[in-house]
Formats: C-alpha cells, sequence, structure tokens
C-alpha cells in the first residue's frame, strides 16, 4: 500500500529533528564524528537511504552535514601493574635509599673516626668540615628536588640535617669550641631551617626532620644540670609549633611525634632530678604538656584520602594522653594526699566532658569526630568511676559505682544516648562484681544492715535498667530487660539467703563453748538442731520467693518471671526430695513436703483453670470473640 506523501514528510522532518538532537548531544559530550553525511533537501520520491548516510532534510534549504549514529568503541582496560612490581618498585626507591643513607652515613663517620684518630685534621677543622658539608648537602639536594627526584632530595637533606646537628655537638660537647648558649642557638636555627623548607615544599618527611633535630637538642647539649624552666618551656615551645603547623598542614603524624619526643624527656627528666620540693611547677608543666595534646585532635587538620591506620591518631593520642597525665599526677599527689586524686580525677572527668561537647559541636569529619566525641565521653566516665574507689572505702565504692550506673542510664535516656547507656551497664557489672566477690559485710542486725541496704541498690538500678529496655521494642532491649530482670532476682535471693545464713551463724556462736573442757552433748545437740533450722529456712525461703514470682507472672501475665518461678520451685522440689529427707527431724519434714505439696497443687490449679488463656482451645475461642466482636 502506497504511503501518502504527507506521512514520509512528516517522518522525514522527525528523522531529522531526532538526528539533529543526537548530533548535538554527541557534540557536547566531546564525541568526533567519524565522517560528514552529505544532506539533501527531500525529493518527492526520494530513494531508499542507507543507514549510514541518512538524508535530513533543514529548514531554509540549508544542507547540514550530519554524522553518522556514534557507535563507542569497547573501552580498554587499564593496565595495572601487579603487586610484585609495586613491591619491587618500593624496595628499590625507598628502602634502598634509606639503607644506602645509613651505610653513607657510617662509611663517613668511620671515616672521620679514622681521620680523627690518626689527628689528620684538627677539632675546628673537623667541626669546619662537617658543617660546610651538611650546608652543601642540603643545597645540593635542591638540584634534584628541581628534576623531580624528590624521595633522593630529601635523603640528601635528612643527611645534610645529621651532619649539622652532630657538628654543632661536637663543636659543644667534645672539644668545646662554643658555649652551650651557641651551640643551642645554631641548632634552634637549624630545626627552623629544617621547618621552614618543610612549609614552602609542602613535605612533611622535612617536618618530621625539623621536628627530630628539635628534640635532639636538649639530649646533645645536656651538661648533666637540673634546668627544669628552661627544659620544659622549649619542649612547650616546639609543642605548640607542632599544634600550629598540624592546624594548617594534614600532617598529623608530627602530633605522634611530638608526644613522644615531649615523654621521653619528661620522663628522662623526672627519673633524674625529681623530688617532693618541686612538685608545682613540674605539676604546671604536666598540665600544660596536657592542655596542648588535649586540644590537638580538635584542630589538627584532616588530610583528604586518609589511610585507615592514621584516620584513629587523634583518638589514641585523646586517651594515651589522658591516661599518662592521670598517672603522672597520681605519682606526684599521692605522696601528699591520696584523696586529692578523687577531685582531681572529677576535674578531668569534667574536662573531658567539655570536650566531648566541643568535638561534637565542631562538627569534624564524620567518622573521627564521633570516635572522638564517643571517646572523650568514656574517658569521663573512667575517671569518674575511678574516683570512687580512690575517695570511698569498703562497701562505699560498690554504692558509688551503682550510684553511678543509675545516674549515667537515666542522663542516657533522657538525651537519647545509648553509648551512656552502655557505659551505665559496665558500672553497673563492676558494682555487682565487687558485691559478690569483695565486700566483706560485718552485720550485726537482721535485714536492716549495710548489706542489704547494698543489695538494695543494686535490685533498684537492675529494677530500672529492666523498666527503660522494656520501653523500646528492638531485640538488643529485650535481652537487656531480660538480663537486668534475672540479675534483679537473684541478686535478692543471694541477699536473703546470706541473711538466713548470718542468723544462724550467729545462734552457733553464742551457744559455742568459750573454752575447751567446756564441750559437751548439749552443744552438739543444739548445733545439730541450728543446722536443721537453717536448711529448713533456705527451703522456705525459696519456695516463698518463687510462689511471689508465680503470682507477679500471672498478675502480669509474663511467661518470662513464672519461667524464673519455676525453675526456683523445681530447685527447692530437689532440695527438698534429696537434703530435706534425709537431714530434717520429722516435724520440719512434714511441714516442707507440706508446704511445697500445697504450692505445686495452687500453681497446677491456675494452669488447669488456663486463667491466663495459654491452651490452643482457649487462644483460639479468644480469637474468634475478638473477630466477632
Amino acid at each position: 500500500m502506497d504511503v501518502p506523501q504527507n506521512d514520509l514528510a512528516a517522518i522525514r522532518r522527525l528523522l531529522a529533528d531526532l538526528t539533529t538532537r543526537v548530533y548535538r548531544i554527541e557534540r557536547k559530550l566531546g564525541m568526533e564524528a567519524e565522517a560528514a553525511v552529505e544532506v539533501r533537501p527531500p525529493a518527492a520520491a526520494p530513494p531508499l537511504q542507507s543507514p549510514s548516510h541518512p538524508v535530513v532534510a533543514v529548514s531554509n534549504n540549508k544542507p547540514a552535514s550530519i554524522p553518522p549514529p556514534f557507535i563507542p568503541s569497547k573501552p580498554l582496560a587499564t593496565p595495572q601493574s601487579p603487586p610484585d612490581s609495586d613491591l619491587e618498585s618500593r624496595i628499590g626507591s625507598h628502602w634502598l635509599n634509606r639503607i644506602g643513607i645509613a651505610a653513607l652515613l657510617i662509611g663517613i663517620s668511620y671515616f672521620l673516626k679514622f681521620a680523627f684518630e690518626n689527628n689528620w685534621i684538627g677539632p675546628a677543622g673537623r667541626v669546619t668540615i662537617g658543617i660546610i658539608a651538611g650546608i652543601a648537602l642540603v643545597v645540593w639536594s635542591e638540584r634534584f628536588r628541581s628534576r623531580g627526584y624528590t624521595a633522593f632530595s630529601h635523603s640528601l637533606k635528612a643527611v645534610g640535617f645529621g651532619a649539622l646537628y652532630l657538628s654543632l655537638w661536637a663543636a659543644f660537647q667534645r672539644y668545646g669550641l662554643i658555649p652551650n648558649s651557641v651551640a643551642f642557638a645554631m641548632m634552634l636555627a637549624v630545626t627552623a631551617a629544617a621547618a621552614a623548607m618543610a612549609l614552602a615544599q609542602d613535605a612533611e618527611i622535612l617536618a618530621a626532620f625539623a621536628l627530630t633535630g628539635g628534640f635532639s637538642t636538649p639530649l646533645l647539649l645536656s651538661t648533666g644540670q637540673n634546668r627544669e624552666v628552661a627544659l620544659f618551656a622549649y619542649v612547650i615551645i616546639l609543642d605548640l609549633a607542632t599544634l600550629t603547623l598540624t592546624t594548617f598542614k594534614p600532617w598529623r603524624r608530627l602530633l605522634v611525634m611530638s608526644y613522644a619526643g615531649t615523654l621521653l624527656l619528661y620522663v628522662g627528666w623526672y627519673n633524674e632530678f625529681y623530688s617532693r620540693g618541686q612538685l608545682g611547677p613540674t605539676l604546671a608543666f604536666a598540665t600544660l604538656f596536657f592542655a596542648i595534646f588535649a586540644v590537638a585532635p580538635l584542630v589538627a587538620q584532616q588530610p583528604e584520602g586518609e589511610i585507615v591506620l592514621f584516620a584513629s591518631v587523634p583518638a589514641v593520642l585523646a586517651f594515651v594522653n589522658a591516661g599518662v597525665y592521670f598517672l603522672q599526677a597520681y605519682v606526684m599527689i599521692e605522696e601528699v594526699d591520696k584523696t586529692y586524686m578523687a577531685w582531681f580525677a572529677l576535674a578531668l572527668a569534667a574536662v573531658y566532658i567539655f570536650l566531648s561537647r566541643q568535638v561534637h559541636s565542631r562538627k569534624l569529619s564524620p567518622g573521627s569526630s564521633q570516635i572522638l566525641h564517643f571517646l572523650h565521653l568514656a574517658v569521663a566516665i573512667g575517671f569518674i568511676t575511678i574516683a570512687i574507689p580512690i575517695r570511698l572505702n569498703a562497701h562505699w565504692i560498690t554504692i558509688g559505682w551503682f550510684v553511678e550506673a543509675g545516674v549515667l542510664l537515666w542522663v542516657g535516656n533522657r538525651i537519647k544516648s545509648d553509648f551512656l547507656s552502655v557505659l551505665a551497664l559496665g558500672a553497673l557489672i563492676l558494682g555487682i562484681v565487687r558485691l559478690l566477690l569483695i565486700d566483706n559485710f560485718q552485720t550485726t542486725q537482721l535485714l536492716f544492715n549495710m548489706r542489704m541496704a547494698t543489695h538494695l541498690v543494686a535490685v533498684v538500678v537492675l529494677g530500672a535498667v529492666a523498666w527503660y529496655a522494656a520501653r523500646r521494642e528492638d531485640e538488643a532491649a529485650r535481652m537487656v530487660t531480660a538480663g537486668a530482670l534475672v540479675g534483679l532476682n537473684v541478686l535478692a535471693l543471694i541477699a536473703l539467703s546470706r541473711e538466713v545464713a548470718d542468723y544462724y551463724s550467729r545462734q552457733i556462736t553464742n551457744i559455742r563453748p568459750v573454752l575447751p573442757h567446756q564441750w559437751r552433748v548439749e552443744y552438739y545437740n543444739d548445733l545439730h538442731r541450728i543446722d536443721i533450722e537453717r536448711g529448713f529456712s533456705y527451703s522456705a525461703l525459696w519456695m516463698t520467693y518463687g510462689a511471689m514470682l508465680m503470682v507477679i507472672g500471672f498478675l502480669r501475665r509474663s511467661a518470662f518471671v513464672r519461667w524464673q518461678g519455676l525453675l526456683l520451685i523445681a530447685a527447692t522440689i530437689v532440695k527438698v526430695f534429696t537434703y530435706d529427707v534425709s537431714q530434717l527431724d520429722r516435724g520440719y519434714r512434714i511441714v516442707s513436703f507440706i508446704v511445697l505439696g500445697a504450692l505445686l497443687l495452687a500453681i497446677s490449679f491456675v494452669y488447669q483453670r488456663d486463667w491466663l488463656r495459654l491452651s490452643a482451645r482457649s487462644r483460639s475461642a479468644k480469637t474468634e470473640r475478638e473477630a466477632s466482636g
């Protein structure tokens, strides 16, 4: 069937419009046409055109060269060098370079030693040669850097700086050619020059050279005298310079080097010169060191594409700095008054709470900000936990940890912080372990004593944990609720059982003869009677507590509580049928079995009446009533 000319013209115009749009898109994407296509004006009966040479009608009868559709070629895979070649390149360009530097320095030192021993060169000449050689190597290295050999240039600079430091050390320590102040000023100039080169060339390795030389200067120029103020003031200047440098440059590893150098010089001075009379200035300098490195994680610049190994540098530095500073202060303050350390720990906790708020408000990079925020909170809670045993004694430590757990739990739920809730559980576990394994109570009253009070605090906190967790619906919260309820009941039962044990222990003590010759048959009879009463009391306590759990489980419709009651009653059954039958007198035995039997029958009756609608028939009837209603 012939197609009308109007339809053909419409199709041509549509094809021309589509082809023009594709061509414009290809031009915008930078795609080059492989061949130009001639555009012909439409004819009355155009011949069938080839797909690779479309005919496009253009308005105003202006032909346009339209390329054929662009067919992208298959992308070529970028060749990747195998791991073996990467390892080989790294060994050849880096490790062999460093080993070569070490070998060169060793060879030069042997040559100079041989020359010095044979008096070829005098002291002044030796120092002069070293200084000239160091400066020449640093200057010569710039030629290699300008040609693109950056790693080799840095290696030459390392050798040059090392030669300068060693020459100045020899001029002062070995030969006495220059005074201490001049040697210090010249070494400081070398350090400043290395730092300036690092900034100018944006080279972290040069900054590391400068920092190494800066912290080596006090060791190289040491005279064996106690110059605490001068030494630590110089170290503070180096630390502040490093802090400033890492604020503008993403060189976080310099913070670790600076902290290590500070700690090395501090510990070395402390072991050699510290005395109690220097407590004030020493603690002040230690506090300044602590403050610098506590602020450093907040202001240090984060590099882009950071390696995972160095992403945690601020967090590790914050944790180590807190622990080391606390130990430093503890060693010094303990000699004066140990209780002061409790207030010191609380002050540090306040500082880290403030730092955690600062990290949270500054909104650093998402990963490191969250890690630092939680770490500062954890350190603060840790200091509070440490302050409690330092300031308090005996069971008050346990109560303090329970109170801490309760406060953390309340605050964590107010601000919706799961992290604080986890810390609360940690403090709670510490208190429970101490309560069960360490605390040794000496009670004189039944029930109304510090042991029951301590257990009661633990039970209340566990009840709060169960209540807060029950308000949530996730699986972890359900597990916490179950664990808290079990722990609550176990602690309550242990507390009551200990009261029973103490009550009968006091009775045994009251009837025990004072002198050995007063032992008689009546004492053994009384001892046997007390032992029988104690066994019966345990059974009665466990049955009563199990029955209470069953009642609570029925009222609250909690299968978990009912199962706890059933397990406790099962333990009582085992005790009655194994121990009570053979040990108790007839009267106690009768009472035990009657009470146990009545309790079991009552529980069985409740289940048989199906008051909780636990059977399948009851559940289906309830479902039908709900559906019909």
